[in-house]
């Protein structure tokens, strides 16, 4: 089977959210009314791409995912990814291009330090030419310090089962907190952390008795490192970003880790694809978390997803960490639905919940390139297509989506009478039961 992915995970309990249909709505009132334009999103409001080291580096060190690798015969074989290693100039300047901001990068633990105790002088020197890349096209780095992979020494005795796994964890993330702090970048602690405990379970990277440990590790970890950040870069912005899971179980789940550091959140970082209706459930073939590119998108979850967090947390920043849309190979989806067609859709809920008063800061699409889907080169997401598997020179070619996002950011969104291509389902099992009682409608 394939490796059960992170962006696998936001679909997973979809089936099991139809009983919340039922349950009480939770707030009172109707929702704002559909208004006729939307405002744009304004000069202060951050665009940008998310990657992920191991994802798209290529040249891989020795760590854990080499070795799930290794283990998986059934998993694509990682050859160098997309091979920003080496491409990373040209990559920023694609990104650049198209008039992002914000780029996430992950500087990755086993490129740092191959062998405990010792760093590697050529790792954090790789880090320091992507940043200074950055800097030089006007791109604002999104750190994250743990994107699921550690190194190879870490796993071999026992990764997150260890108990000093948390110190060594945390002396990596100093070095990396103390070298960039001074680059005033985004932080991310953890990606995605209630699915790093499912992806090392379902990988063997940690036997489900060692869950609890790992949880409450995690927590820690983050803690501790946002405190260490915030006195290496006063008023740094730093958040552990949720997969958004569809449905009654979101808070629930996701609440695990959110809810002891909640107060250490400066921003809610939110990563959301797909989403279900009740007719996508009963009338569709079931989810099929091994072809992504038929899953069901539905873009007004996303302020679904963005009200359940402004709820959550009255006033604080929301960010969208993670948004895209997978097709299989970089063929047309079934439903004819574009990456563009998506990406607009997606962003006119975006500036609808930002008009509604929701205190959302910024927006990444995933990814600027395709990249390595966690054993798999299938789904591409990229705005920029890479033949990893057929094409030796890894050609960068652009989607219909490059145009509609550089349309966006100059714009600072969708046009003020823009109507999506999709319109928004009457039930959407993304916010159960509200969407059902009182959904997000467009004017007609």
């Amino acid at each position: 089977m394939r490796q059960f992915s992170r962006r696998h995970a936001l679909g997973l309990f979809a089936a099991g959210t139809a009983a919340a249909l039922a349950g009480p709505a939770p707030w009172a009132g109707a929702r704002p009314a559909a208004p006729a334009t939307v405002p744009a999103l304004g000069s202060d409001f951050l665009w940008g791409v998310a990657s992920a080291g191991f994802q798209c580096e290529g040249h891989a060190p020795d760590s854990n995912w080499t070795r799930y690798i290794d283990a998986h015969p059934d998993y694509d074989r990682y050859r160098d990814a997309v091979d920003f290693y080496t491409r990373y100039a040209s990559d920023i300047e694609l990104a650049a291009g198209v008039g992002v901001g914000v780029y996430r990068i992950s500087v990755e633990w086993a490129r740092v330090q191959p062998r405990p105790g010792e760093w590697s002088a050529d790792g954090f020197a790789f880090y320091d030419s992507v940043l200074d890349t950055m800097a030089a096209a006007g791109i604002r780095p999104m750190l994250t310090l743990d994107h699921w992979v550690y190194p190879g020494w870490a796993a071999e005795r026992g990764g997150w089962g260890h108990p000093a796994m948390l110190e060594d964890w945390l002396a990596n993330a100093r070095k990396v907190v103390d070298r960039y702090a001074s680059r005033n970048p985004l932080w991310v602690t953890f990606n995605e952390p209630t699915f790093y405990l499912v992806n090392e379970t379902r990988n063997g990277g940690l036997s489900p008795a060692g869950l609890p440990g790992m949880q409450q590790a995690l927590v820690q970890a983050h803690n501790t490192i946002y405190d260490h950040i915030h006195r290496a870069q006063p008023g740094a912005q730093v958040t552990s970003n949720v997969a958004y899971i569809v449905g009654a179980v979101e808070g629930p789940l996701n609440g695990r880790i959110i809810d002891p550091i909640s107060d250490r959140l400066d921003y809610v970082g939110i990563d959301y694809y797909y989403g279900y209706s009740p007719q996508s459930l009963l009338n569709g073939a079931p989810p099929d978390f091994e072809a992504l590119w038929n899953m069901p998108l539905q873009p007004e979850g996303i302020y679904y997803a963005l009200e359940h967090y402004a709820r959550r947390f009255p006033g604080k920043p929301l960010y969208i960490v993670e948004n895209g849309m997978p097709t299989e190979n970089g063929a047309p989806r079934a439903d004819g639905y574009t990456r563009a067609d998506d990406l607009r859709d997606t962003v006119y809920w975006i500036q609808r919940a930002r008009a509604d008063g929701m205190n959302v800061m910024g927006y990444n699409y995933w990814s600027i390139t395709d990249n390595y889907e966690w054993g798999s080169y299938t789904p591409r997401f990229g705005l920029y297509t890479v033949d990893v598997t057929t094409d030796p020179g890894l050609t960068r070619r652009p989607t219909d989506a490059v145009a509609a996002y550089s349309a966006i950011t100059r714009a600072g969104g969708v046009p003020g009478d823009y109507r999506p291509t999709r319109a928004p389902s009457a039930c959407s099992l993304v916010d159960t039961p509200g969407s059902c009682t009182d959904p997000v409608t467009v004017p007609q």
